[in-house]
């Protein structure tokens, strides 16, 4: 696995090797081992996925608050999504900031996003598949989140968006000139 830090204090994008042969192909989604640099030896508690049909879909800006935040893979196995990762980490030199990552089944690639960030993302393609693995028990009374369209946040989603849950369009909006200190 080759891991390469994102601007975002504490965020990795993951690339699994590949073995191809002429049955196909085999790659590693997680190993304790190879991520320990950055995962520090949490254990994986929960695996999820998510299936959206529609082109221009998103999704979030999902968390879970404190004390049941959590530190999350996620990988596109079907599809192309734009993921956006927010630090919401108050004291953070980061704090406000989003950085975002084409993840696409073709890539293999992963994010690595620690506990204290909101994610989300928005669907390149249609059928698209997420697989997320998760270091805290889902917690509904801990669920949280901001609105995807935050003007303080100015997220550039790159295509036009074509369905939002009630849930997310109901969200808070990030808030204006909160002090990261």
């Amino acid at each position: 696995m080759k891991i390469t830090n994102l601007p975002l204090i504490g965020a990795a994008e993951i690339h699994s090797s590949t073995l191809k042969d002429e049955r196909g192909w085999f790659s590693r989604y997680f190993c304790q081992k190879e991520l320990s640099g950055i995962n520090g030896d949490k254990n994986i508690v929960q695996i999820n996925s998510s299936f959206t049909k529609l082109t221009g879909t998103i999704r979030g800006l999902h968390l879970q608050h404190y004390p049941y935040e959590e530190d999350k893979i996620i990988r596109c196995i079907t599809g192309k999504i734009f993921d956006v990762m927010l630090d919401v980490r108050l004291g953070s030199a980061t704090y406000g900031k989003w950085h975002s990552v084409i993840l696409d089944a073709q890539k293999m690639n992963m994010v690595y996003i620690p506990k204290g960030f909101a994610h989300g993302f928005q669907t390149l393609e249609p059928n698209c598949e997420i697989l997320y693995l998760h270091t805290q028990f889902h917690t509904p009374k801990a669920e949280g989140g901001y609105r995807y369209d935050s003007p303080e946040l100015n997220i550039g989603w790159p295509l036009e968006i074509t369905e939002v849950s009630e849930r997310d369009k109901n969200l808070e909006v990030f808030p204006k000139c909160r002090s990261p200190k």
